[in-house]
């Protein structure tokens, strides 16, 4: 359980907010794709132990996330990309609903697999 008044806490959120602001675009993209993989997986801990109020917490982290990769996308200027990456977030959104409703650890599989292989396409242009 996070302890908000634990200074490594604090720390880890420090130095999160410190490379996001140092961070380009695409850092700033693999950075929230590297964090929804590991929200996913918080995800399905709680859900494994039945902790309903904390896997909503994450839930809602993760429904951010992917809000927030779709937000950055240049649907004008992006070309077929641009509208491929929109309907996989909106697949993955709907797919987080669908968890959460269902409790399903299994429901989560689809999304990691993915935002894995977006993490790795993304990774492969640099």
């Amino acid at each position: 359980m996070l302890n908000e008044h634990d200074p490594f806490n604090a720390y880890k959120q420090t130095s999160l907010n410190a490379r996001a602001a140092a961070a380009n675009p695409h850092e700033m993209v693999r950075m929230l794709l590297d964090g929804l993989l590991e929200e996913i997986e918080r995800t399905a801990g709680f859900m494994q132990r039945k902790s309903y109020e904390e896997k909503g917490q994450s839930i809602n982290k993760c429904l951010n996330i992917v809000h927030g990769l779709d937000s950055m996308l240049d649907l004008e200027n992006g070309a077929e990309v641009a509208f491929t990456l929109n309907r996989l977030y909106d697949y993955c959104s709907r797919q987080l609903v669908i968890a959460s409703v269902e409790n399903s650890v299994a429901a989560l599989k689809p999304i990691t697999k993915v935002i894995t292989d977006v993490r790795e396409g993304w990774a492969n242009l640099n």
